[in-house]
């Protein structure tokens, strides 16, 4: 006779069979609520699809694992996904959620914003914000500075004037703007040595990175297939894959989705 897979006598311990109404060593009456149970499966067994974020860098936190079973995931300093030590996490950062199947994040008006890792080659604009490494930039427009003449008659001196194509700043921890980095070229590419803008202080950043290039007025930013990836700021929400990387305040995270 199989034993039971739900219920030990209280009396002497002894496993009764689905379904028996008392114990077959010493005649306990099995309680009713024992009779009608059902047996669940624990949540993440019922729905296997659901993706999940794997936490690969987060001083110390790494490979935490966060099943988004539910129909949506806030990850902030409070919410579903909790990281109360992460001071560039706002309180309510982002969400995760389903929409058609399809796996989605939305910024929820973070200070910092949500950080995407590229694939190959894709479009950027003014005003967007690039990550490479422990790096921070927004590319910008070449500025259109005046040339006309003062009031007075008196025209402005300073260095003679270049064509300046493409143009990124570097955004510093605490929201002051540092170095602006200029290309007179259809190319600036990033890295960390022989390149255009070169950190070699960032063991994060490969030799050569990235490179922005401008084509007949539009711009695109591609990654070499470097080791740590680039990331662009998204606007609004954007739909997740198999594979891509997140980056949310200081913590990097993977998103993994069952076929």
């Amino acid at each position: 006779m199989d034993q039971a897979k739900y219920y030990s006598c209280t009396n002497c311990l002894t496993g009764v069979p689905p379904g028996h109404k008392f114990c077959g060593r010493c005649g306990t009456n099995i309680p009713d609520d024992i009779m009608s149970h059902v047996p669940q499966f624990y949540s993440d067994m019922q729905d296997p699809k659901k993706a999940r974020l794997i936490l690969v860098r987060g001083e110390g936190m790494e490979g935490l694992s966060y099943h988004l079973k539910a129909d949506e995931h806030v990850l902030g300093r409070t919410g579903q996904l909790e990281f109360p030590d992460d001071p560039f996490v706002s309180p309510r950062h982002c969400n995760f959620f389903y929409r058609a199947g399809v796996l989605v994040v939305r910024d929820e008006a973070s200070l910092n914003g949500v950080f995407v890792r590229i694939r190959g080659t894709v479009p950027i604009a003014a005003g967007d914000t690039i990550m490479v490494g422990d790096e921070v930039m927004r590319f910008d427009l070449p500025p259109k500075a005046p040339s006309g003449e003062d009031p007075e008659g008196t025209f402005f001196y300073a260095s003679p004037k270049q064509a300046t194509v493409i143009r990124v700043t570097h955004l510093i921890e605490g929201g002051a703007t540092g170095l602006t980095i200029c290309s007179t070229s259809s190319s600036l590419s990033i890295g960390r040595e022989d390149c255009d803008a070169n950190f070699i202080g960032d063991s994060y950043i490969s030799g050569k990175h990235c490179t922005i290039e401008e084509n007949q007025g539009s711009f695109t930013i591609t990654d070499h297939d470097s080791k740590n990836g680039t990331f662009l700021r998204i606007k609004g929400e954007r739909d997740l894959v198999h594979g891509d990387y997140v980056f949310v305040g200081r913590k990097l995270l993977r998103v993994e989705i069952p076929n």
